[in-house]
């Protein structure tokens, strides 16, 4: 079986590439399909988040590197075959390439399909959009949907008065707190 993915940068114009790979093959296979197809060099750490059908990221990661104290106690992208993690009811995941710059990607199972006869795989069937010079910025905080602040009920003008400790006017000064710092 083969499975094709629509693999779309997080931005606001149009970039995505269609990639066809084996169902058998790793979340790994994935990464390196997306790396080149999306011209990065591949040296940057990346991992796949599981996710909801509104793209909102679960708690689950999946990372190229094993992190955790104890080996094999935590799930690699080398170690988890596409057919493990996605199918036709379970069609989202969350990528993103390079922690320090967030290149984040939106990873939706489109069809799956019988193996074509002397065909390779991983396979980049269309590519759409050049990628930016500059990383697209994130605008945590607001509503990946909405754009709305999601923060919006807690916002306050404060003031002087809202960091009042103890009710009575004196700050830090006030009850023998100096800085000494220096």
């Amino acid at each position: 079986m083969v499975y094709k993915f629509r693999v779309i940068l997080d931005t606001e114009e149009d970039i995505f590439r269609d990639i066809a790979i084996s169902k058998d093959d790793t979340l790994e296979d994935l990464h390196n399909a997306i790396v080149n197809s999306f011209g990065f060099d591949g040296m940057e750490a990346a991992s796949f988040y599981a996710c909801d059908d509104e793209w909102t990221q679960l708690e689950e990661e999946i990372s190229l590197f094993d992190t955790s104290d104890e080996p094999g106690e935590h799930k690699t992208m080398s170690s988890c075959t596409l057919g493990d993690i996605l199918d036709e009811e379970n069609t989202k995941i969350i990528y993103v390439y390079d922690f320090l710059n967030m290149w984040t990607f939106f990873v939706e199972l489109a069809a799956v399909e019988e193996d074509e006869p002397g065909a390779t795989y991983p396979e980049v069937i269309f590519a759409h959009g050049i990628l930016p010079s500059e990383i697209p910025t994130k605008s945590f905080g607001t509503d990946p949907v909405s754009n709305e602040d999601i923060y919006d009920e807690f916002n306050d003008d404060y003031d002087d008065e809202d960091f009042d400790l103890y009710g009575d006017g004196e700050d830090f000064e006030d009850i023998g707190y100096e800085d000494n710092w220096n």
